[in-house]
Parts: structure tokens; C-alpha cells; sequence
């Protein structure tokens, strides 16, 4: 078996998956159900939060991209980095389904833009700051990177999930960002 039943009941094959087998609302509801940090925090903090955040500092061309970076994990899960780089058969599939993603809902591809990657190391400046996972050891990654002005204040995923959708249809309607 090669695919998983998604919360809408969809089911998802990482072999070949395709754009219908994608929804926003598995993604808003497995994002909000997913730790950062591979739930190493004090805190429960969520990619959807996360992805919120990043999605609201970029420049609002960009926002949807930031909204949905971590899509992919909806439907693999959320990886720690250090052991992502030693998984290769892993780090296909997860490009697999991002290219689905972005092909989905007209992202740049096959890579992040810029602007996105900045913003998404801003936010784990941020998160390092604010989550306590400074302890002294240089994140080469983060060197010249500010983290954000504010505090982040971790949701509920329930309140993750619903700023998460109401962020997307936000960015839908093409409403300010």
C-alpha cells in the first residue's frame, strides 16, 4: 500500500499522487496537528502557525507561497532537517508531492522563491528566540538573520487550522494582505 486516508477521506498515493487528491482542508488540518520542531518544545507550536506567520511577512506576492512552503507535510509529515538530509528515497517522494502542491495552486517551481526561503529563516531565527532552542551553538543557516520584532504566542491547532484557512481564502479572494 503506497497511499494514506486523508481527514477528508481522500486517499493519497505518494507513488504517483495527483492535483485532486490535494485539499486545502487536509492540509490546514494535518499542518495544525503538526509540531515544529519535531515536538521538542515546552509548547505545542504548529507548521500551520507557522506557516501563517511566514505567509504575513513576505511581500504579498508571495504570501501564498509562504502559506503553503510546508505543504508537503500535510501529507509526509514534518521531518527534522539533520535527518531528512540523510533520507534521499525520503526527499523524493516529499518533492514529488510539492511539485503536485505547487502545480495544484500555481506556485513557483521546482524550487522555493526567495523571498520565501528568507522569510522562512527569519521565522526559525524567530522560533529559536522565542522557544528557547538557543543554547549557544551557532545555526550557521541563521547567521545576519533578525528575527521578527514580535513574540510568537503559540494557537491550539484548532485555532492553528482555522487561521490557516481563513489566511487562504484571504489570499484567494485577493483581499490586502
Amino acid at each position: 500500500m503506497s497511499w494514506i486516508t486523508t481527514n477528508s477521506s481522500k486517499h493519497f498515493d505518494f507513488i504517483n499522487p495527483t492535483a485532486d487528491m490535494v485539499s486545502i482542508d487536509d492540509i490546514a488540518c494535518a499542518l495544525s496537528n503538526i509540531c515544529r520542531f519535531t515536538g521538542h518544545l515546552d509548547n505545542f507550536y504548529s507548521v500551520a502557525q507557522h506557516s501563517v506567520i511566514a505567509s504575513e511577512i513576505v511581500p504579498a506576492k508571495f504570501a501564498l507561497e509562504a502559506l503553503l512552503h510546508d505543504a508537503s507535510e500535510a501529507y509526509c509529515n514534518d521531518i527534522s532537517a539533520p535527518l531528512k538530509a540523510l533520507l534521499p528515497d525520503y526527499r523524493n517522494i516529499e518533492d514529488r508531492v510539492d511539485q503536485v502542491i505547487r502545480e495544484k495552486y500555481s506556485l513557483p517551481h521546482p524550487a522555493m522563491s526567495p523571498a520565501v526561503k528568507y522569510a522562512d529563516l527569519v521565522m526559525l531565527a524567530t522560533e529559536r528566540r522565542d522557544f528557547y532552542l538557543d543554547d549557544g551553538t551557532p545555526w550557521p543557516m541563521l547567521e545576519g538573520i533578525e528575527p521578527l520584532q514580535f513574540i510568537i504566542i503559540p494557537l491550539n491547532p484548532m485555532q492553528a487550522r482555522v487561521r490557516f484557512i481563513q489566511r487562504f481564502k484571504q489570499l484567494q479572494e485577493g483581499a490586502p494582505a
